[in-house]
């Protein structure tokens, strides 16, 4: 099984956290799990869904390739694309996402929070119709993939409502997910090194993505 993970930086959708690119991607092809992975650096800038078209187009590119499973790492952001991208179906089977992680990710359109990114995404007077589409929370349906996310309660750009909305809607619809809400941390962690309990999520993702790349196990074999 080839699996494939596209990490998605978060910089609220006008620039590109670098720490949360590559160092990404080469901890994740360091797992061990036999995963591939790439940095994906979508259109900053430009209204929906300019982005997610660009990012459906990159699954199709790999999936034309070769993967068999396309994961998203997304944080902030970058989040928010991956949960779009995991979450609003275009009834075309190659853009399918298998699994996603968000880190810290906006996740609402329709909050206070984090207004900036958006305004630059949707407009600074985008209809609540508009707002509610690109809400993730609004998105989820039984048939949406597994998510794994995580977030700080001290976060003071996204807040943490942002995470436990989408992760009520996961439980609200039976979807397999993992959530962690750190107590300490600042926003744009990356990867966490040095910061305390929050820099666990690394070893938890990872014991999660082991689960979503294995081998399917044949019914009636253990």
């Amino acid at each position: 099984m080839n699996a494939h993970v596209i990490v998605l930086p978060g910089g609220g959708y006008v620039q590109y956290a670098e720490h949360e690119a590559e160092p990404v991607a080469e901890w994740l092809t360091g797992l061990g799990l036999g995963i591939e992975a790439s940095v994906f650096r979508y259109p900053l800038g430009v209204r929906h869904p300019a982005p997610l078209e660009a990012l459906r187009a990159e699954i199709r590119r790999l999936r034309a390739a070769g993967a068999d499973r396309i994961g998203l790492v997304g944080f902030s952001a970058g989040g928010h694309l991956a949960g779009l991208a995991a979450l609003a179906a275009d009834g075309d089977a190659r853009t399918a996402v298998q699994f996603a992680v968000l880190g810290y990710a906006i996740t609402s359109m329709e909050t206070e929070t984090y207004r900036p990114s958006q305004d630059v995404l949707l407009g600074e007077d985008a209809p609540p119709e508009l707002r509610r589409a690109t809400s993730l929370d609004a998105l989820v349906t039984p048939s949406a993939p597994p998510f794994f996310l995580w977030h700080t309660a001290e976060d003071p750009y996204v807040w943490p409502e942002h995470t436990y909305r989408l992760a009520m809607a996961l439980a609200s619809h039976d979807v397999p997910h993992t959530v962690h809400v750190y107590p300490h941390g600042p926003h744009s962690l990356g990867l966490a090194h040095g910061a305390g309990e929050a820099s666990t999520w690394t070893r938890s993702a990872a014991t999660w993505l082991a689960e979503q790349t294995a081998p399917a196990t044949p019914l009636g074999r253990h």
